[in-house]
């Protein structure tokens, strides 16, 4: 492959050098340059590319990609190519060296504050009900149809982004689910894709450290389907959306003739609704309402919540090509999502679920969704992240304070900052409402599963999936669930408590 073939996909590109050159690969990480790279020099929060420029070409790259012109002191025996975005340059030649595979896949996209993760792995799970192969990528998996991965973001770079569709592709998918991170959309990671179905879940405070408001945490969303309804690239993309969600309605409008829309929830106006919602500790079920039909839904999961993340997910499948009946029914038999409302155990009738809540509107319908199965007190255990939004430590502390009996405030993902400091900052919102701080996580657990009794909920909130905790100097091995499942398993038996 040479240059030229790649030029047309850069936007108004200034080449300085032959663009007949043979390319091999492209990439925005020095330390993966070879002979015949292109090497992407992007301008991030913290670091500048064009300080790798001199080290990719050293190592073999044959073209630079910058937002500014060669200088005095760059080198001069490479193809130099000036853009004014590099981060869509970097997506469009990562799109072209794998030859566009999303084209050829049913994509379903997923965007939103919460229930990104659930409406994923239900929809990998109807793909493949009904494909046999289906790919996923999101927070905790990635499954290229042949094996799976754990996650290190929810969504990579645009060059393994374009190459795990690939490897998907490669590997006999028909289709793929992927959840679609604001970060992901701001800096062009999915600008190439191509998609059949995008969905938006929701929209509550989150991320504002990288945001600094919710109204550019909004556009940030909003661009990736303002942007598919401009460019579909050569497929029919339909935007479902959550109809019940200020945020959506506002999202629902401004789409308005410029692609299909499709609403979900519990409102009389969506196209997807439901009613006749009931519950247990074992799943959900409600009526589904589209479009003159009906249909008796069922999965395992619990929490209002999750009857939007359910009613994504039909409307996604629908858009792909699955049929409503087909979905149901599927659903019906859909796995337990790890650290989503995960329940780890009943032991002397309390029972504990992980749930990865860790904003202040997901922990309040996590709170809201235990306290209607009506324990009789619900226990929370919960902290906030570091180097994050600081401005929801008080928020989740009131969200788990107004529907909790009591609270354990303990670390989260403290990292560069000092544990018992986020805890005051979260002690600031409890008011008056029953709590105890420990900052050793482990420890927290243990004392809040100890002191719970019989008919008593615990809810650990936070982390969910995740098998580690990120500290200053060093990270270590740390799964809410297994320190549960220890917790009851070292609870004294109450036979011999009653008798001491």
């Amino acid at each position: 492959m040479t240059l030229r073939d790649l030029i047309p996909r850069l936007q108004r590109p200034l080449v300085d050098g032959d663009p007949g050159v043979e390319v091999t690969s492209v990439t925005a990480d020095s330390r993966s340059a070879e002979k015949g790279s292109i090497f992407v020099a992007i301008r991030g929060g913290s670091v500048d590319g064009r300080r790798f420029i001199r080290p990719a070409v050293d190592a073999g790259a044959v073209v630079v990609v910058s937002d500014a012109a060669r200088e005095t002191g760059d080198p001069t025996g490479v193809v130099w190519i000036q853009v004014a975005d590099v981060r869509a340059a970097l997506s469009a030649l990562a799109a072209a060296f794998e030859g566009d595979p999303s084209a050829d896949l049913k994509m379903a996209g997923v965007t939103g504050t919460n229930g990104k993760t659930t409406t994923v792995f239900l929809l990998h799970h109807l793909m493949k009900s009904e494909w046999h192969r289906a790919g996923m990528l999101g927070t905790v998996t990635i499954d290229d149809g042949e094996r799976h991965v754990e996650a290190s973001h929810t969504t990579p770079d645009a060059v393994a982004l374009q190459g795990i569709v690939r490897r998907m592709l490669d590997n006999g998918c028909r289709g793929a689910a992927l959840e679609v991170s604001s970060h992901g959309i701001d800096q062009k990671r999915v600008a190439d894709l191509a998609f059949d179905a995008l969905v938006f879940t929701n929209l509550s405070q989150d991320h504002l450290d990288y945001h600094g408001t919710m109204e550019a945490y909004a556009e940030a969303k909003f661009s990736w389907f303002e942007a598919t309804a401009a460019n579909p690239r050569g497929k029919k993309p339909v935007a479902v959306i959550n109809g019940d969600d200020p945020r959506g309605v506002e999202l629902a409008e401004r789409l308005e003739g410029r692609m299909p829309v499709v609403r979900f929830g519990f409102g009389l106006h969506n196209d997807l609704r439901a009613i006749d919602f009931r519950q247990s500790a074992r799943g959900l079920e409600f009526k589904l309402e589209a479009k003159g039909r009906s249909y008796l839904v069922r999965a395992p999961l619990i929490g209002r919540f999750n009857v939007l993340n359910v009613l994504a997910t039909l409307g996604a499948a629908r858009a792909m090509g699955i049929s409503m009946r087909a979905a149901v029914a599927a659903v019906a038999d859909a796995p337990q999502v790890p650290g989503r409302m995960e329940n780890c155990g009943t032991r002397d009738r309390i029972t504990v679920f992980v749930d990865y809540a860790h904003t202040p509107d997901a922990l309040e319908h996590a709170c809201r969704t235990l306290k209607e199965l009506e324990p009789r007190r619900l226990l929370t255990v919960f902290g906030c992240g570091g180097d994050r939004d600081r401005g929801k430590r008080p928020l989740m502390a009131k969200a788990a304070a107004r529907h909790s009996d009591a609270c354990v405030i303990t670390s989260d993902n403290p990292r560069s900052e000092d544990p018992e400091a986020i805890i005051r900052e979260i002690e600031a919102g409890m008011g008056g409402a029953r709590h105890r701080s420990v900052t050793d996580r482990a420890e927290a657990i243990r004392i809040a599963i100890h002191a719970a009794g019989p008919g008593d909920i615990v809810l650990i909130a936070g982390k969910g999936h995740e098998t580690y905790q990120q500290f200053a100097d060093r990270t270590i091995d740390f799964d809410d669930r297994n320190q549960a499942r220890i917790a009851l398993e070292e609870r004294p038996d109450p036979e011999r408590r009653s008798r001491s």
